[in-house]
């Protein structure tokens, strides 16, 4: 497993990261024992970097990967590191009900994490998303007093806008913004990647397949389960579908020139953008199963050189999905997208 520094002061992590997200939520139905050991699977390859929300499922996925740690070999649970998001607001119908930065807010979501995780510390904590009604001041000198007293160990940002991430960096170090970003998910480059890469922050980069529509694996006539929330993004549905497998397709020609797979090719283009934008990009493959995380592996061994990223920026531009990446009504939560 090739390793990577997140930023200038982060830890030393593993090239990917599992992104444990849909093994819990979000995504339709869930298979406990097939994500334990999909984990399992993960740490025996190398992977040490875990991700969660403390909302997933309502702490569902905390405690998974507490079964998943507790039962794994001695050696690859030392290794493991846990970024844990905070922050959101849930009720008891799954709806969501805004965010919560206050300092108090802070300690109180902490404490709960590390008793469903069973840890004394959590590797690296940042709020899911800012809250507009709470300095980022307030709530990274939180986080930065949990450092201080070893519950936690770095700080971390998502989905946060450029201006926020240098009044972070001002109040304690940072060590990544976890942001979405992939072929189909560009816009952080002319701002947001600048600016990390200024400050030495790290990118951990969630959708590098954009929610499986740029895996090759996607199809138009796929059913989706009522509670998997693609069925409300803009660009699982109708036209912006059949736009954005186009281009899926574009890329397929791409990697078949390579050997190797659509969501191989992808995860390589988002590995093969660190040297060139950031001080560290780590893509959180979302992977549920055993068999797609082998794929997500093998994109280790393929290598784009100047050619091949030509290639891939002629068949999928930037700019060139169809849909916004959230339904309207979350797209207000992200401060990464505020102009």
């Amino acid at each position: 497993m090739q390793n990577r520094t997140l930023g200038t002061a982060g830890p030393q992590v593993s090239a990917l990261g599992l992104g444990c997200m849909g093994m819990s939520a979000l995504y339709g139905d869930v298979d406990r024992a097939e994500s334990i050991a999909t984990v399992h699977a993960a740490l025996e390859a190398g992977i040490t970097l875990l991700d969660t929300g403390d909302f997933y499922g309502m702490g569902h996925n905390e405690l998974l990967i507490n079964e998943a740690l507790r039962t794994a070999p001695a050696a690859r649970r030392e290794q493991a590191l846990t970024s844990v998001k905070f922050g959101a607001l849930r009720d008891p119908d799954g709806g969501w009900s805004g965010y919560d930065g206050r300092p108090a807010a802070v300690r109180n979501f902490a404490a709960y994490s590390l008793q469903r995780l069973g840890t004394d510390h959590i590797d690296i904590y940042r709020i899911a998303r800012v809250d507009p009604e709470v300095p980022i001041e307030e709530t990274v000198g939180a986080i930065a007093e949990l450092v201080q007293a070893g519950h936690v160990r770095h700080i971390g940002l998502s989905e946060a806008g450029a201006d926020t991430i240098r009044r972070a960096a001002a109040v304690a170090p940072i060590s990544d913004l976890q942001i979405e970003y992939s072929l189909i998910s560009r816009g952080i480059e002319d701002e947001i990647l600048p600016v990390c890469r200024e400050l030495g922050i790290g990118i951990t980069a969630y959708g590098v397949l954009s929610r499986g529509l740029i895996s090759g694996h996607w199809s138009r006539d796929r059913k989706l389960a009522a509670n998997d929330f693609r069925g409300m993004s803009p660009r699982f549905s109708g036209e912006n579908l059949e736009r954005n497998l186009a281009l899926v397709e574009a890329l397929r020609k791409v990697a078949d020139g390579k050997g190797a797979s659509v969501a191989q090719t992808a995860i390589a283009w988002a590995l093969a953008q660190g040297p060139r934008r950031a001080a560290a990009i780590v893509p959180l493959v979302g992977a549920r199963r055993r068999d797609r995380l082998a794929e997500a592996l093998g994109a280790l061994d393929v290598t784009l050189d100047a050619d091949d990223l030509d290639a891939i920026e002629e068949a999928v531009p930037a700019g060139a999905a169809a849909g916004a990446r959230y339904p309207e009504s979350q797209m207000g939560h992200l401060d990464s997208e505020k102009k």
